[in-house]
């Protein structure tokens, strides 16, 4: 019993060695590291103190700890930023859909501001900005080594004031100026139309009113053709789309799946990672889509390509994606201002991170450059066929009203080429779902 007892507190002494062996060097780390941060902390302190008794000019205290924080989250990545209490007011009423400005959404990248894409309609769009533009100055002031806050702020200013912004496009030799005027920008959220057979549906940004448009405009579209069996397809037109709200890029998706899931997110710690799967039904009633895609398509709009393509309800066209595959929170402060920090990574169904990567289409598609119209251009060749030859016989198979038939359809087909020499990609996209359909029936 005595040896039992011994051989028991033996295990003990020994077990309680080996614990304060590992745990001790782990504690005496864990106080070094607070130990560390509160010197730095006395450093900013310090630093704090010094600027502002000593700089030359007065400075506002208030100003130098938002500078700071701001400093501190900007240095994480290029969506990590501090938002005043007006700026996280601005950002309320973008989501909304109504708000002043230039109409296009920037990124920071290697310290130059890109363009990922001018919106619909806005006066940036109007005066020529493309997506993947780097803005290098701003009213003939540089913005080099600015964060891309202090940029915006340089852009922002009363309705109707112009600015000029100085471009570097690649291709182009010289950087040139671009002259804008301010203005308020009033997005719809989703443009519907009928083209020959399919409906197209562009999207420009996840707001608010995104799926409510998407799900009016569809209606429309269907009634206007008479009815679901006369719909070729859908076209979800996600071109130069910067993103938006997640939620809407969720409901978006959903109202074309009817099962699986949508997105995935990963954060910090497992317990942080979350998994959104589609509800039944199908708005388009299992109809041919053709998703289109660009080097300004971000964010929601990855979302929304990534989940159709891999559920194969969709044929994602155009060109790689943006590749924004991050979840950015805002996360309220003090005296109204927020943070937006950057707390998880977006994953497609098939578990694909879109981050950096983008999402690649399944039929590279360019969009072809315009060529400029000159009065020389030659008019096309045109061409005999039989019925114009003298004494041909007539075709005694078709009726008149087949025959009218077949004419509107020769005419409808020759109205939707002409759309190639405005949008190729486009047309391509409603070539593409004339052919699925003909395929299905």
């Amino acid at each position: 019993m005595k040896k039992y007892m011994m051989a028991g507190v033996a295990g003990i002494l020994a077990g309680t060695l080996i614990s304060t062996q590992f745990a001790g060097p782990l504690l005496a780390q864990e106080a070094e590291k607070s130990s560390n941060v509160y010197e730095q902390l006395d450093l900013f302190g310090d630093v704090f103190e010094r600027i502002r008794a000593q700089y030359v000019e007065e400075v506002d205290a208030e100003e130098l700890v938002e500078a700071a924080i701001d400093g501190m989250l900007s240095s994480l990545d290029p969506h990590s930023s501090y938002l005043s209490p007006k700026d996280a007011e601005d950002m309320r009423v973008q989501t909304s859909g109504s708000f002043g400005g230039l109409g296009i959404e920037v990124t920071q990248e290697e310290g130059f501001v890109k363009v990922v894409a001018p919106m619909d309609g806005t006066p940036a769009d109007i005066a020529g900005i493309e997506a993947g533009d780097f803005i290098t100055g701003v009213d003939g002031q540089s913005v080099l080594g600015m964060t891309l806050d202090e940029t915006v702020e340089m852009m922002r200013g009363p309705v109707g004031s112009e600015i000029i912004i100085t471009v570097v496009r690649e291709g182009v030799e010289e950087p040139f100026d671009v002259s804008i005027i301010r203005d308020t920008i009033k997005l719809t959220a989703v443009r519907s139309r009928v083209e020959d057979h399919a409906i197209v549906l562009r999207v420009t940004t996840f707001n608010d009113q995104t799926y409510p448009n998407l799900e009016s405009g569809l209606k429309e579209g269907i009634e206007e053709l008479g009815g679901i069996d006369n719909v070729d397809g859908i076209i979800v037109d996600l071109r130069n789309n910067p993103g938006g709200l997640l939620d809407q890029a969720i409901k978006v998706s959903d109202a074309f799946l009817d099962e699986g899931e949508i997105v995935s997110t990963r954060g910090r710690s497992p317990e942080e990672s979350t998994r959104v799967n589609a509800t039944a039904g199908d708005l388009a009633e299992g109809k041919p889509i053709v998703v289109l895609i660009n080097g300004g398509s971000a964010s929601a709009s990855e979302i929304v390509s990534g989940a159709l393509q891999d559920h194969h309800r969709a044929v994602v066209v155009g060109t790689k994606s943006f590749g924004k595959g991050s979840v950015q929170t805002v996360m309220p402060l003090r005296s109204d201002g927020a943070m937006r920090l950057t707390t998880a990574r977006y994953y497609t169904p098939s578990g694909r991170s879109i981050q950096a990567l983008g999402i690649s289409p399944d039929i590279v598609v360019q969009q072809p450059p315009r060529q400029p119209v000159t009065e020389e251009t030659e008019d096309t060749p045109t061409f005999r066929s039989e019925a114009d030859l003298r004494g041909a016989l007539d075709n005694d198979s078709l009726t008149e009203d087949e025959r009218v038939k077949i004419e509107e359809e020769r005419a409808a087909a020759e109205e939707a080429a002409k759309l190639r020499d405005e949008d190729f990609q486009l047309a391509y996209a409603i070539d593409l779902l004339k052919g699925l359909s003909k395929i299905g029936n």
